[in-house]
């Protein structure tokens, strides 16, 4: 459990600091003006790499937490573990779209002649749509993965069932979320307030998580 909550903690923590300083933020959905801060990003797709590996480091800590529920539960923690791999493998589908040709489709856009600039727009308004596709279908798979490892959780009862009701909330709210993005894009007032509450449940459960594995480790000491 300490595994797991400090894989999960790291890459949540690491990855909303360097977010914060080197993603571009704006209107996303509004794609002049954000096309255009893309386009003069120097960071892009380095941030987007690193956003890449500390997103797959806190799956890793999920992961991790199904083979110590395998034994209790192993049917749920099986179905967990193969949500959360297949969760890892549309990330990695995202971030290549978003990271990589999103940045260079906003480039071509940015230094074509006037002639071609609403051809390049289009383009590049192609790949924003391609990034919302499977940004929705992660965020649905990411919540179907939390469903199936909190239920695990509480039916093991190797933890505290806080634990699992909160990662119960949070496979909810990733799916709504899902949802949104699909009809909505990538932006709207709901996606707002459940996004932080998103982060915030998953967050606790972390610190739970690893308060949790240090409390057994002392408790196997004595």
């Amino acid at each position: 459990m300490i595994l797991s909550g400090s894989l999960i903690l790291v890459g949540l923590i690491v990855n909303a600091v360097q977010r914060g300083l080197f993603h571009p933020t704006g209107a996303a959905d509004h794609h002049d003006e954000i096309f255009t801060k893309y386009a003069a990003s120097q960071a892009w797709i380095a941030t987007h790499l690193a956003e890449f590996l500390l997103v797959l480091v806190a799956l890793a800590g999920l992961l991790v937490l199904c083979t110590v529920l395998r034994e209790h539960t192993p049917t749920l923690a099986l179905l967990a573990a193969s949500a959360i791999i297949a969760t890892a493998a549309i990330w990695a589908a995202l971030q290549a779209v978003d990271g990589v040709t999103l940045k260079q489709a906003v480039d071509a856009w940015a230094a074509a002649p006037e002639v071609d600039r609403a051809t390049r727009f289009a383009d590049a308004e192609v790949v924003r749509w391609a990034e919302w596709g499977l940004q929705s279908y992660f965020r649905v798979l990411l919540g179907v993965a939390l469903l199936l490892a909190g239920a695990a959780i509480l039916l093991s009862r190797l933890m505290s069932r806080w634990l699992g009701v909160l990662l119960l909330l949070g496979g909810l709210l990733s799916l709504l979320i899902g949802f949104s993005v699909g009809y909505a894009g990538l932006e709207s007032p709901f996606q707002d307030v459940a996004t932080i509450a998103f982060q915030l449940v998953i967050l606790v459960f972390a610190v739970g998580l690893l308060a949790a594995g240090v409390r057994a480790q002392k408790a196997n000491r004595r």
